[in-house]
């Protein structure tokens, strides 16, 4: 077996979701299952937001993740899962997690009224910081395995440098698993001093910037492309903001891949403008791909 398909709960409806979308994925791989608990993820919250009372760190560490892989159990009989609860807070935790994991999956969402707030004091610190994939479950409906992990296709955001063979291995894999198409969004756009009255001809600024769009394109998919020649690749370059793209891209989607592109190198709490946007509102799971 490979490296297990881990997942992070604490205990939301969102969690939830992530256990039963990381259960497939695991599947779909061949891969176990991990099932990960920060103990002190309920004091983290409690420090950022007030929850509700009467919940016990103690509660939640004893029913919570035997839970969380009683219910990985049922959907998926004789996978092999294992628990972790860890006496730390989550983002240490899950960073660590994502070192040993093929993907660390998340909800979206954390607990109580502010729990859209909470993708961005974990989900979002992770994703910025994990050395490895990371899957933000979010647009799943319910409904049957297919309606989950086959949607019509698999996106991946084609960046301005095509450097990120890392996602773009990671996304023609999932593809390839799911039988799926693989549809390459690269945005274009031009410079705010640059003429957009008439319509553009040869030559002018705008196919420039069109023609060296398609080059990124080529340049980043030609290598994954040759590793996984099954998947039909579709082209969509599309003159716009690449976070706009991608969050069209999304709608009816099984997955959007994005490369995350860490300064210099470090690990650290940045995290691009593109990346928190489709974070926050793409139309089905993202992973964000180091």
């Amino acid at each position: 077996m490979g490296r297990p398909i881990v997942v992070g709960v604490d205990g939301s409806e969102s969690s939830l979701r992530a256990v039963d979308w990381a259960v497939d994925e695991a599947a779909l791989h061949a891969l176990p299952l991990h099932v990960v608990y920060a103990s002190l993820w309920e004091r983290y919250e409690r420090a950022v937001f007030p929850t509700s009372p009467g919940r016990t760190e103690q509660i939640l560490t004893d029913v919570l993740v035997v839970a969380a892989a009683e219910r990985a159990g049922r959907r998926c009989p004789g996978m092999t899962i294992t628990t972790e609860v860890v006496p730390a807070g989550p983002v240490p935790v899950l960073r660590h997690a994502a070192r040993k994991a093929s993907a660390l999956v998340l909800g979206s969402r954390g607990r109580g009224s502010t729990a859209e707030l909470l993708l961005g004091s974990v989900s979002l610190a992770v994703a910025g910081r994990a050395e490895g994939p990371v899957i933000v479950v979010r647009g799943v409906p319910d409904g049957p395995v297919e309606a989950r992990l086959h949607g019509r296709r698999v996106v991946v955001g084609v960046p301005d440098e095509p450097d990120g063979s890392a996602a773009m291995r990671f996304a023609f894999r999932e593809a390839d698993r799911r039988d799926l198409p693989l549809e390459a969004v690269r945005a274009w756009h031009r410079h705010a001093h640059e003429p957009t009255d008439h319509v553009p001809v040869p030559g002018e600024p705008a196919e420039v910037h069109r023609r060296r769009a398609v080059e990124a394109w080529e340049t980043a998919l030609r290598a994954p492309a040759e590793e996984f020649p099954d998947v039909e690749v579709r082209q969509r370059i599309v003159e716009g903001r690449a976070r706009t793209a991608l969050l069209d891209a999304s709608a009816d989607a099984a997955l959007l891949v994005i490369g995350a592109r860490h300064p210099d190198g470090r690990f650290d709490l940045h995290i691009g403008r593109v990346t928190h946007a489709v974070l926050h509102h793409a139309a089905c799971p993202v992973g964000v791909v180091p």
